[in-house]
């Protein structure tokens, strides 16, 4: 078996007034092995779908196999000792104690780690006889993790784990992933930060709408950019206003945007271009023979910088070149094209 997951053409449709279908035709494979990223904005579909294959929500129609086994077919049981869920929200019982939730979940299962050994591998070792209502924020996440590890799963699906966690703990966590991965077992995760995935991940996977737009290692998603590096820079009020607003009959009927576009469109080592809000953003390869003939350009047209910075490409540039906003919500960027 070389995919602990497959999901072929799923559709997730909740129905009424006007049907939703939060999950549209979905393809997804995730290696045996491999730590893999869904990625996209609240409302793509990430949820839904793993919900899907954790069995907790009946997909409307397509194949789901998680392990090599099939939903509803007589083998809930079997996957279910065999995966660990660690929910986006997760509600524990309040006046319970972390070891005696840890216990509780553990006789859940046939075999696994002590409720103990689980607990010193999130560092809640100093909180066992806590009530749950008494910790953190950061120490219930960790909490919520650790239930998922009680029953030594083959598979890991974690919906945003580090959400609301400190710096430190943050870091466990992710050492506890890697860990886990590197004992050749599988994890899905789902998170909004990009660097967790840039980190973490062999492959992740773009979600848009309900489907998979994008699918690829996070160095080969950013190449595909058309470049590692990323210039951002803004021009002076006057010069935007004078291109953006009434224009001159040199610049008439042109937007902003384009007309940077054109300006730029040939100077070497450059890939896409694209704009948030005041400010432009230009892909390239070399930016020390970029950076040099973007300002040499502008000065030939008369344009003042107002900011200027340089940095690496991410993956959140990858998700607004291909979506045109922002994994945390809607934006005002528009995608360039690429050369």
């Amino acid at each position: 078996m070389t995919h602990a997951i497959r999901c072929e053409s799923l559709f997730k449709r909740y129905p009424g007034r006007v049907p939703v279908d939060a999950v549209n035709g979905l393809n997804l494979e995730v290696e045996t092995g491999e730590c893999f990223g869904l990625l996209g904005p609240n409302g793509a579909g990430k949820t839904t779908t793993i919900e899907i294959c954790e069995g907790l929500l009946p997909a409307t129609s397509g194949v789901v196999e998680i392990l090599g086994r099939r939903w509803g077919q007589g083998q809930d049981a079997e996957i279910r000792e065999r995966i660990g869920i660690s929910l986006q929200e997760t509600r524990l019982p309040e006046k319970l104690s972390v070891i005696e939730i840890l216990t509780l979940f553990r006789s859940f299962y046939r075999t696994g780690p002590s409720p103990e050994d689980v607990m010193r591998l999130v560092s809640l070792e100093e909180k066992a006889k806590s009530w749950n209502e008494n910790l953190s924020g950061g120490q219930k996440q960790r909490l919520a993790v650790a239930t998922a590890l009680v029953g030594d799963p083959e598979l890991l699906f974690l919906d945003e784990p580090t959400t609301g966690l400190d710096p430190q703990s943050r870091r466990q966590l992710w050492d506890i992933i890697r860990q886990f991965r590197e004992e050749g077992r599988t994890v899905l995760l789902t998170t909004h930060y990009m660097d967790e995935a840039e980190r973490l991940c062999d492959r992740v996977a773009v979600v848009d709408h309900g489907r998979v737009i994008a699918c690829d290692s996070p160095r080969r998603l950013i190449a595909g950019l058309g470049g590692e590096h990323v210039i951002e820079f803004s021009l002076a009020s006057s010069d935007s206003a004078a291109t953006n607003g009434a224009p001159s009959a040199e610049h008439a009927g042109q937007s902003l945007f384009d007309f940077v576009r054109a300006e730029l469109a040939d100077i070497a080592t450059a890939g896409s271009l694209r704009r948030e809000g005041d400010h432009f953003c230009l892909s390239v390869d070399e930016p020390h023979l970029a950076l040099p003939a973007l300002l040499t350009r502008l000065g030939d047209q008369g344009r003042r910088l107002a900011s200027l910075t340089t940095r690496h490409a991410s993956l959140e540039d990858v998700f607004v070149s291909l979506t045109g906003r922002h994994l945390s919500g809607a934006s005002e960027e528009f995608a360039g094209d690429q050369r």
